[in-house]
Protein backbone atom coordinates (compact mmCIF):
# COMPACT_ATOMS: atom_id res chain seq x y z
CA UNK A 1 0.00 0.00 0.00
CA UNK A 2 1.43 3.42 -0.92
CA UNK A 3 2.70 5.61 1.93
CA UNK A 4 0.46 8.68 2.43
CA UNK A 5 2.68 11.73 1.92
CA UNK A 6 2.49 15.47 2.53
CA UNK A 7 5.26 17.61 1.06
CA UNK A 8 5.82 20.99 2.72
CA UNK A 9 7.86 23.14 0.37
CA UNK A 10 9.13 26.55 -0.79
CA UNK A 11 9.65 26.09 -4.56
CA UNK A 12 12.53 26.63 -5.42
CA UNK A 13 14.29 24.78 -8.21
CA UNK A 14 15.37 21.69 -6.27
CA UNK A 15 11.89 21.64 -4.69
CA UNK A 16 10.51 21.32 -8.23
CA UNK A 17 12.63 18.22 -8.83
CA UNK A 18 11.45 16.79 -5.50
CA UNK A 19 7.78 17.39 -6.33
CA UNK A 20 8.19 15.77 -9.74
CA UNK A 21 9.94 12.83 -8.07
CA UNK A 22 7.05 12.28 -5.66
CA UNK A 23 4.53 12.63 -8.48
CA UNK A 24 6.30 9.87 -10.41
CA UNK A 25 6.64 7.38 -7.52
CA UNK A 26 3.93 4.75 -6.96
CA UNK A 27 5.32 3.94 -3.50
CA UNK A 28 3.71 7.12 -2.14
CA UNK A 29 0.27 8.67 -2.34
CA UNK A 30 0.80 12.43 -2.48
CA UNK A 31 -2.14 13.70 -0.45
CA UNK A 32 -1.27 17.41 -0.24
CA UNK A 33 1.41 19.98 -0.91
CA UNK A 34 1.71 22.79 1.61
CA UNK A 35 3.83 25.87 1.12
CA UNK A 36 5.98 28.08 3.27
CA UNK A 37 8.12 31.19 2.84
CA UNK A 38 11.77 30.52 2.05
CA UNK A 39 13.50 30.61 -1.30
CA UNK A 40 11.02 33.28 -2.43
CA UNK A 41 8.00 34.85 -0.67
CA UNK A 42 4.94 32.75 0.15
CA UNK A 43 2.61 33.86 -2.69
CA UNK A 44 5.30 32.85 -5.17
CA UNK A 45 6.13 29.50 -3.52
CA UNK A 46 2.42 28.68 -3.49
CA UNK A 47 1.89 29.50 -7.16
CA UNK A 48 5.08 27.66 -8.08
CA UNK A 49 3.90 24.51 -6.28
CA UNK A 50 0.71 24.58 -8.35
CA UNK A 51 2.69 25.10 -11.52
CA UNK A 52 5.02 22.18 -10.87
CA UNK A 53 2.12 19.87 -10.03
CA UNK A 54 0.41 20.93 -13.26
CA UNK A 55 3.63 20.20 -15.18
CA UNK A 56 3.79 16.77 -13.54
CA UNK A 57 0.20 15.99 -14.49
CA UNK A 58 -0.86 16.02 -10.82
CA UNK A 59 -2.85 19.25 -10.70
CA UNK A 60 -5.56 17.58 -8.61
CA UNK A 61 -3.24 17.33 -5.60
CA UNK A 62 -4.41 20.06 -3.20
CA UNK A 63 -2.06 22.97 -2.49
CA UNK A 64 -2.41 25.06 0.65
CA UNK A 65 -0.45 28.12 1.73
CA UNK A 66 1.13 28.20 5.17
CA UNK A 67 3.47 30.50 7.07
CA UNK A 68 4.62 33.69 5.38
CA UNK A 69 7.28 34.40 8.01
CA UNK A 70 9.20 32.66 10.81
CA UNK A 71 7.75 31.96 14.24
CA UNK A 72 9.72 34.64 16.08
CA UNK A 73 12.21 36.82 14.25
CA UNK A 74 11.32 38.06 10.77
CA UNK A 75 13.97 37.92 8.10
CA UNK A 76 14.61 39.46 4.70
CA UNK A 77 17.04 36.90 3.30
CA UNK A 78 15.81 34.96 0.27
CA UNK A 79 17.55 32.72 -2.26
CA UNK A 80 16.81 34.46 -5.56
CA UNK A 81 20.52 34.27 -6.42
CA UNK A 82 20.10 30.51 -6.64
CA UNK A 83 16.50 30.15 -7.75
CA UNK A 84 15.91 33.28 -9.79
CA UNK A 85 13.52 36.10 -9.01
CA UNK A 86 10.51 33.89 -9.72
CA UNK A 87 11.81 30.90 -7.75
CA UNK A 88 11.97 28.65 -10.80
CA UNK A 89 15.08 29.87 -12.53
CA UNK A 90 13.24 32.49 -14.58
CA UNK A 91 11.03 29.79 -16.11
CA UNK A 92 7.90 30.04 -13.93
CA UNK A 93 5.84 31.66 -16.67
CA UNK A 94 6.80 28.86 -19.08
CA UNK A 95 5.18 26.26 -16.83
CA UNK A 96 1.43 25.63 -16.96
CA UNK A 97 -0.69 27.70 -14.63
CA UNK A 98 -2.13 25.99 -11.56
CA UNK A 99 -5.47 24.37 -12.36
CA UNK A 100 -7.12 25.32 -9.07
CA UNK A 101 -6.74 28.04 -6.47
CA UNK A 102 -4.98 27.11 -3.22
CA UNK A 103 -7.19 25.48 -0.60
CA UNK A 104 -8.65 28.39 1.39
CA UNK A 105 -8.37 26.45 4.66
CA UNK A 106 -4.61 26.97 4.73
CA UNK A 107 -1.72 24.62 5.32
CA UNK A 108 -2.20 23.67 8.97
CA UNK A 109 -5.90 22.82 8.56
CA UNK A 110 -5.21 20.83 5.39
CA UNK A 111 -2.35 18.91 7.00
CA UNK A 112 -4.52 18.12 10.01
CA UNK A 113 -7.37 16.96 7.75
CA UNK A 114 -5.05 14.62 5.83
CA UNK A 115 -3.81 13.13 9.10
CA UNK A 116 -7.32 12.60 10.46
CA UNK A 117 -8.64 11.06 7.25
CA UNK A 118 -5.77 8.68 6.58
CA UNK A 119 -6.12 5.05 7.57
CA UNK A 120 -2.33 4.72 7.56
CA UNK A 121 0.39 6.85 9.23
CA UNK A 122 1.31 9.83 7.06
CA UNK A 123 4.87 10.81 6.20
CA UNK A 124 5.54 14.55 6.14
CA UNK A 125 8.47 15.68 4.01
CA UNK A 126 9.33 19.31 4.77
CA UNK A 127 11.91 20.54 2.25
CA UNK A 128 11.96 24.18 3.36
CA UNK A 129 11.82 26.00 6.69
CA UNK A 130 10.07 23.98 9.41
CA UNK A 131 7.58 26.70 10.40
CA UNK A 132 4.44 24.89 9.21
CA UNK A 133 5.46 21.60 10.81
CA UNK A 134 6.25 23.29 14.13
CA UNK A 135 2.84 24.96 14.05
CA UNK A 136 1.09 21.69 13.22
CA UNK A 137 2.74 19.92 16.17
CA UNK A 138 1.91 22.80 18.51
CA UNK A 139 -1.71 23.28 17.44
CA UNK A 140 -2.59 19.59 16.99
CA UNK A 141 -0.56 17.51 19.45
CA UNK A 142 -3.34 14.90 19.38
CA UNK A 143 -2.44 14.13 15.75
CA UNK A 144 1.23 13.30 16.40
CA UNK A 145 0.49 9.54 16.54
CA UNK A 146 -0.92 9.78 13.01
CA UNK A 147 2.40 10.99 11.60
CA UNK A 148 4.61 8.08 10.58
CA UNK A 149 7.70 10.23 10.43
CA UNK A 150 9.04 13.61 9.38
CA UNK A 151 11.80 13.63 6.74
CA UNK A 152 13.42 17.09 6.61
CA UNK A 153 15.97 18.41 4.18
CA UNK A 154 17.89 20.87 6.27
CA UNK A 155 20.66 21.54 8.71
CA UNK A 156 24.35 20.79 8.50
CA UNK A 157 26.79 19.06 10.80
CA UNK A 158 29.64 20.96 9.13
CA UNK A 159 29.73 24.29 7.34
CA UNK A 160 26.54 26.06 6.35
CA UNK A 161 25.55 27.62 3.05
CA UNK A 162 24.06 30.86 4.42
CA UNK A 163 26.56 31.52 7.18
CA UNK A 164 29.63 29.60 8.20
CA UNK A 165 27.47 27.65 10.64
CA UNK A 166 23.94 27.52 9.24
CA UNK A 167 22.17 25.82 6.36
CA UNK A 168 19.42 27.84 4.62
CA UNK A 169 16.29 25.99 5.80
CA UNK A 170 17.48 25.92 9.41
CA UNK A 171 18.55 29.57 9.30
CA UNK A 172 15.15 30.65 7.95
CA UNK A 173 13.43 29.68 11.21
CA UNK A 174 15.75 28.27 13.88
CA UNK A 175 13.05 28.31 16.55
CA UNK A 176 10.78 26.13 14.40
CA UNK A 177 13.63 23.76 13.57
CA UNK A 178 14.56 23.44 17.25
CA UNK A 179 10.92 22.74 18.14
CA UNK A 180 10.64 19.91 15.60
CA UNK A 181 14.06 18.33 16.12
CA UNK A 182 13.82 18.23 19.91
CA UNK A 183 10.31 16.77 20.27
CA UNK A 184 9.88 13.10 21.11
CA UNK A 185 6.38 12.45 19.74
CA UNK A 186 7.18 11.91 16.03
CA UNK A 187 10.27 10.20 14.53
CA UNK A 188 12.41 12.63 12.53
CA UNK A 189 14.93 11.94 9.79
CA UNK A 190 17.26 14.83 8.93
CA UNK A 191 18.87 14.93 5.48
CA UNK A 192 21.58 17.55 5.96
CA UNK A 193 23.58 19.70 3.60
CA UNK A 194 26.67 17.58 4.28
CA UNK A 195 25.06 14.69 2.41
CA UNK A 196 23.08 16.53 -0.25
CA UNK A 197 26.16 18.42 -1.46
CA UNK A 198 27.69 15.01 -2.13
CA UNK A 199 24.83 14.21 -4.55
CA UNK A 200 25.37 16.65 -7.43
CA UNK A 201 23.80 15.86 -10.78
CA UNK A 202 26.37 16.34 -13.54
CA UNK A 203 25.79 17.70 -17.09
CA UNK A 204 25.15 14.19 -18.41
CA UNK A 205 22.40 13.69 -15.82
CA UNK A 206 20.77 17.01 -16.77
CA UNK A 207 21.04 16.15 -20.48
CA UNK A 208 19.38 12.78 -19.88
CA UNK A 209 16.61 14.50 -17.94
CA UNK A 210 16.03 16.95 -20.78
CA UNK A 211 15.93 14.17 -23.36
CA UNK A 212 13.34 12.16 -21.47
CA UNK A 213 10.25 13.91 -22.76
CA UNK A 214 8.52 17.31 -22.70
CA UNK A 215 8.15 17.40 -18.91
CA UNK A 216 11.77 16.42 -18.39
CA UNK A 217 12.84 18.97 -20.99
CA UNK A 218 11.03 21.77 -19.17
CA UNK A 219 12.43 20.71 -15.81
CA UNK A 220 15.94 20.72 -17.27
CA UNK A 221 15.34 24.31 -18.43
CA UNK A 222 14.27 25.24 -14.90
CA UNK A 223 17.58 23.85 -13.62
CA UNK A 224 19.73 26.06 -15.86
CA UNK A 225 19.91 29.14 -13.58
CA UNK A 226 20.57 27.00 -10.51
CA UNK A 227 23.26 25.11 -12.40
CA UNK A 228 25.01 28.36 -13.32
CA UNK A 229 24.89 29.54 -9.71
CA UNK A 230 26.39 26.23 -8.56
CA UNK A 231 29.26 26.66 -11.02
CA UNK A 232 29.91 30.19 -9.76
CA UNK A 233 29.86 29.21 -6.09
CA UNK A 234 31.49 25.78 -6.16
CA UNK A 235 33.51 25.82 -9.39
CA UNK A 236 31.77 22.70 -10.66
CA UNK A 237 29.21 22.29 -13.43
CA UNK A 238 26.52 20.41 -11.55
CA UNK A 239 23.16 20.72 -9.81
CA UNK A 240 22.71 19.77 -6.15
CA UNK A 241 19.43 17.90 -5.75
CA UNK A 242 19.08 18.75 -2.07
CA UNK A 243 15.32 18.33 -1.67
CA UNK A 244 14.98 15.39 -4.03
CA UNK A 245 17.43 13.39 -1.90
CA UNK A 246 15.19 13.89 1.14
CA UNK A 247 12.01 13.06 -0.77
CA UNK A 248 13.61 9.89 -2.11
CA UNK A 249 14.20 8.84 1.52
CA UNK A 250 10.52 9.55 2.22
CA UNK A 251 9.58 7.37 -0.76
CA UNK A 252 12.08 4.59 -0.05
CA UNK A 253 12.73 4.49 3.71
CA UNK A 254 16.29 3.42 4.37
CA UNK A 255 17.75 4.41 1.00
CA UNK A 256 20.02 6.77 2.97
CA UNK A 257 22.26 5.53 5.76
CA UNK A 258 21.48 7.26 9.04
CA UNK A 259 22.92 7.58 12.51
CA UNK A 260 20.83 8.32 15.58
CA UNK A 261 21.83 11.40 17.57
CA UNK A 262 20.15 14.27 19.44
CA UNK A 263 20.34 17.52 17.49
CA UNK A 264 19.65 21.02 18.78
CA UNK A 265 19.40 24.27 16.81
CA UNK A 266 21.08 27.52 17.86
CA UNK A 267 18.37 30.14 18.35
CA UNK A 268 20.50 33.04 19.60
CA UNK A 269 20.98 36.15 17.45
CA UNK A 270 24.74 35.77 17.07
CA UNK A 271 26.85 34.23 14.33
CA UNK A 272 25.87 30.68 15.30
CA UNK A 273 22.15 31.30 14.69
CA UNK A 274 20.61 28.39 12.79
CA UNK A 275 23.46 25.97 13.41
CA UNK A 276 22.33 22.36 13.88
CA UNK A 277 24.49 20.82 16.56
CA UNK A 278 24.63 17.25 17.90
CA UNK A 279 24.35 17.49 21.69
CA UNK A 280 25.01 14.17 23.46
CA UNK A 281 22.29 13.66 26.03
CA UNK A 282 20.58 16.82 24.81
CA UNK A 283 17.23 15.34 23.89
CA UNK A 284 15.57 12.63 21.84
CA UNK A 285 17.49 11.10 18.96
CA UNK A 286 16.80 12.00 15.35
CA UNK A 287 18.05 9.91 12.43
CA UNK A 288 20.68 11.97 10.59
CA UNK A 289 21.49 10.82 7.05
CA UNK A 290 25.25 10.67 6.75
CA UNK A 291 25.90 8.45 3.73
CA UNK A 292 24.35 6.95 0.62
CA UNK A 293 25.18 5.19 -2.60
CA UNK A 294 25.33 8.48 -4.48
CA UNK A 295 25.35 7.00 -7.97
CA UNK A 296 22.32 4.87 -7.13
CA UNK A 297 20.46 7.86 -5.65
CA UNK A 298 21.06 9.98 -8.74
CA UNK A 299 20.10 7.16 -11.07
CA UNK A 300 16.91 6.47 -9.11
CA UNK A 301 15.80 10.11 -9.15
CA UNK A 302 16.49 10.36 -12.90
CA UNK A 303 14.67 7.15 -13.72
CA UNK A 304 11.61 8.09 -11.70
CA UNK A 305 11.28 11.65 -12.99
CA UNK A 306 11.80 10.28 -16.49
CA UNK A 307 8.61 8.23 -16.11
CA UNK A 308 6.64 11.47 -16.39
CA UNK A 309 7.84 11.90 -19.98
Amino acid sequence: MPIPLIIDTDPGVDDAVALMLAAASPEVDLRAVTTVFGNVPLPMTTRNAGRVLALAGRAAVPVAAGAARPLVHDRALRAEEWHGGDGLGGRASALPDPIAAPDPRGAIVVMAAVLRESAEPVTIAPIGPLTNVALLLAVHPELAPRIGRIVWMGGSLGAGNVTGAAEFNAHCDPEAAHRVLTQADVPVTVVPLDLTLRCPADPQWVAALGAGGPRGHELAQVLAHYRAAYLTHYGRDAVALHDAVAVLEAIRPGVLRTEAMPVQVACDLGPARGATVPVPGGGPDVAVALDADVDAVLADVLERVGRLG
